[in-house]
């Protein structure tokens, strides 16, 4: 906060006092209580202020108005039982003031309906001149409100207690510029100037509210309607901007204030305010609505360049500073988060030799006046001339203001306001950097937390997430994933390309419900399941079943929708599943497409025996795949079935031949309400089919002998003559080892792809061989991997439907 003596926080009860008796003496105007409580954010350095007011019936406090930030950030409510033990309550019956620290509202019983966060209450009855009600005071301030702070609440109290304007009756005659309307029938009493601003005459009107929304701009009317229907008005938001058509020239700008007056028995309740032509308001603005729109912009700022953002918007023009600067304090460097303006050249050399990426950091150790005052916590102010050193003076050679953010006792940041000509610092100047320091070092901590939690999501995601897609036997395949901008959480959106044996290829791609981390972390588990069930060689349906049970089984509150598409490359055909997810688009190469007419099971995890049937895809040569998530299909514009249509309209006029250019024109059009995962595949077909042969070996004496038989006919025909001794060698040892050490059926495959021959042997135990570590010389087995080890490229045992496949592959010379 700004330092000040004794002479100053006198000056400030003064200041208050005047600006109150300037507002006490019109007492017609329609926002005088609102401005009072205005007042309460610059003189009583509160970050909220609220007048309540009995009901109707005298059972409750209701809340008639309230200025700073929203209420519900500290779970305040619209209103408290009279009778009750509320502070409110407490003010109100006895006639004294309640003041509470934060400790003491934790002892309370309430205090568990508050936020998580440190604040102080007080609550003040407020009765003058017949009215009656109490004011509403919460500070975030490290000691409340201290004894000045009170003072001006006090005087702040009495000047919201006076009795607001009632609302003319029906068929009284109202001010020119101020509306009526009955919630119940929409009967609205409007004054002259009103129906000016709308261009329509007296005569003319004929007494309802939609004759006056007719004249407003389509776009504007659901804004308007949220506050002209009872069900959606809420008090306290009562400031709206729209715009009236004219009849010769662009629409108009007219800004409406209004306030629910709730109605008694037999008695409506009645929405009354003004409607103005904003380009005829006043231009100058209060310090005091300058603080208010700082605090209403921080409520919505999520981020810590968005709280940054708000802060130059809302001080820069108003102070006709020439720059200014917000920072972040890490450690010992000031992280800068807004350059205004942003050129480099703007600022002094110490910043410009510290530029790293987008933003500058500097130390703080460079500058040492900033230093001291981080440490103190107290706003400085130089004018100009003062001596200082070259990193501060460059930034306001004709007067610098320095804010340290304080939150929670500590400081998380400082904002940097220069000037190039002499500035005189005028002590409204100072109440506003004072009242928005304290507001954006609150609202910079929320940011900070909520972008270490959006990064540490994002990176989650970022790792879960393919890195780069395998290289596909006669196959392109090429991925985008794009994140929603409607919100700030990680959605569960995923792709994958798993190669499999036999030149197969399985794409997926999928959709966990929700943004949230635990949304990112599902999807990262069903992913990893999905690939671990397709490596064992299960068919599309297995897979994807095994899935479904795997996350009923996990008791999540969470669903997945999934599609999976298992590719022959060799045959050119493939085998759809879908589990709730929108299907495939197939591209023909004569540029026609078609939606995949695949019956899908439903959602994953919400059946744990639901049936996930598998729909057969022919594919020709340059047939292209196209996979995608809901977000790139559906928004709340057009339904799933349009989007689809759309996509494939949009992919049937695109080249195939340039996938990557595809994927980012599809994605270039995608409206960002919810994340997008997209994954294309071109099938080109394979420029060399291998050979294959299999062999069902039979438990009988003779089977290895006929497994070695089977295999040199199988060569000859191949016409593969080299190393055949060593190749029948591997066969009898592989063979042997499962007849051996297995039960069940057993299968030798031989493939011959270029030079290269594959043997395998599979069986049903999941055992996997274990190679002997050493062998003396009077053992009479385990010698057989070795063999097959010293005499293969390469060998190994894969997972295969419930057993393995212990494999062998040999160079030919050929």
């Amino acid at each position: 906060m700004v330092s000040e003596g004794v002479a100053g926080r006198r000056a400030r009860v003064l200041r208050a006092e005047d600006a109150l008796a300037a507002l006490l003496a019109d007492p017609d105007t329609p926002e005088r209580t609102h401005r009072a409580l205005e007042q309460a954010l610059v003189f009583a350095r509160a970050a909220f202020a609220g007048f309540y007011t009995p009901s109707d019936d005298g059972e409750v406090l209701c809340v008639a108005d309230s200025a700073g930030v929203p209420r519900t950030v500290y779970g305040l409510r619209d209103g408290y039982p009279l009778t009750g033990s509320s502070p409110v309550a407490d003010a109100h019956r006895t006639g004294r003031p309640v003041w509470l620290g934060a400790g003491e509202l934790a002892d309370r019983a309430e205090s568990r309906r508050t936020p998580a966060r440190d604040f102080s209450l007080a609550a003040l009855p407020a009765r003058r001149d017949g009215g009656a009600g109490c004011l509403l005071a919460v500070s975030e301030g490290r000691d409340g409100f201290d004894t000045e702070d009170r003072k001006c609440l006090e005087l702040i109290a009495g000047a919201v207690a006076g009795p607001a304007p009632a609302p003319a009756p029906d068929g009284g005659e109202l001010p020119p510029g101020a509306f009526s309307l009955a919630m119940d029938t929409g009967r609205l009493q409007v004054g002259d100037d009103i129906l000016e601003l709308f261009g329509i005459g007296r005569d003319e009107f004929d007494g309802h509210v939609e004759t006056l929304l007719g004249r407003t701009v389509p776009e504007d009317l659901p804004s308007l309607m949220s506050v002209v229907e009872a069900d959606h008005m809420t008090i306290g938001d009562r400031e709206l901007e729209f715009r009236v058509l004219q009849p010769g020239g662009p629409p108009k700008w007219l800004r409406l204030r209004g306030r629910l007056m709730p109605g008694g028995e037999g008695v409506p309740a009645r929405l009354s305010g003004t409607v103005d032509d904003t380009s005829t308001l006043r231009t100058e603005v209060t310090d005091v609505a300058r603080v208010q729109r700082l605090a209403a912009a921080l409520s919505t700022a999520g981020t810590v360049r968005d709280v940054s953002q708000a802060v130059v918007a809302a001080l820069r023009r108003p102070l006709g500073a020439d720059r200014i600067a917000l920072a972040e304090l890490e450690h010992d460097r000031l992280v800068v988060t807004v350059l205004d303006p942003p050129e480099p050249e703007a600022w002094p050399e110490l910043w410009r030799l510290e530029w790293r990426t987008e933003w500058p950091d500097a130390p703080v150790r460079a500058m040492p006046t900033l230093a001291a005052a981080l440490r103190e916590g107290r706003a400085q102010i130089w004018p100009a001339g003062t001596a200082l050193e070259p990193a501060l003076a460059d930034v306001g050679p004709g007067g610098l203001a320095v804010l340290p953010l304080p939150a929670a006792g500590r400081m998380t940041g400082a904002c940097l306001i220069g000037w190039d000509r002499p500035h005189d610092f005028g002590p409204d100047e100072r109440a506003l950097l004072t009242a928005s320091a304290g507001l954006a070092g609150q609202a910079l901590m929320r940011a900070r937390a909520f972008d270490a939690e959006h990064e540490l999501v994002g990176m989650l995601q970022r790792q879960l997430l393919p890195r780069r897609l395998p290289t596909l036997p006669g196959a392109v395949a090429v991925a985008r994933y794009l994140p929603a901008t409607a919100g700030l959480e990680v959605g569960g959106d995923w792709y994958d390309v798993i190669p499999l044996a036999d030149n197969h290829v399985a794409l997926v791609i999928g959709d966990v419900q929700g943004h949230s981390a635990a949304a990112a972390t599902l999807m990262g588990q069903m992913r990893t399941a999905l690939r671990a069930y397709a490596v064992e060689g299960h068919p599309p349906d297995v897979v994807v079943s095994h899935a479904n049970r795997l996350l009923v089984g996990m008791e999540t509150d969470l669903f997945a929708t999934c599609a999976y598409v298992d590719v022959d490359m060799e045959e050119g055909s493939a085998w759809c599943v879908r589990a709730g997810h929108p299907p495939p688009v197939l591209r023909h190469p004569d540029g026609s497409t078609r939606i995949a007419e695949a019956e899908g099971g439903p959602p994953l995890g919400v059946l744990a025996q639901a049936d996930f049937p598998m729909t057969p895809l022919g594919l020709r040569p340059g047939t292209l795949i196209a996979l995608t998530t809901d977000g790139l299909v559906e928004s709340a514009e057009s339904d799933i079935d349009e989007g689809m249509a759309d996509l494939a309209r949009r992919l049937a006029a695109c080249d195939p031949a340039h996938l990557g250019t595809v994927a980012d024109g599809l994605l270039g059009e995608a409206h960002r309400g919810d994340d997008v995962a997209l994954l294309l595949m071109r099938y080109d077909g394979m420029d060399v089919h291998p050979l294959r042969e299999t062999w069902t070996v039979w438990r009988v004496p003779e089977a290895v002998r006929h497994a070695r038989r089977f295999t040199r006919r199988t060569l000859r025909a191949w016409g593969v003559t080299a190393h055949l001794d060593a190749i029948l060698l591997i066969v009898s040892e592989l063979v042997t080892n499962a007849l051996v050490h297995t039960d069940g059926p057993v299968r030798l495959d031989l493939t011959l792809v270029d030079s290269r021959l594959r043997l395998a042997v599979a069986d049903t135990s999941p055992r996997t061989p274990v190679k002997p570590t050493s062998i003396g010389w009077e053992a009479t087995g385990g010698r057989g991997l070795l063999l097959v080890e010293a005499l293969s490229a390469a060998w190994g045992t894969v997972p295969a439907s419930g057993g393995k496949q212990v494999w062998s592959e040999i160079a030919l010379d050929r």
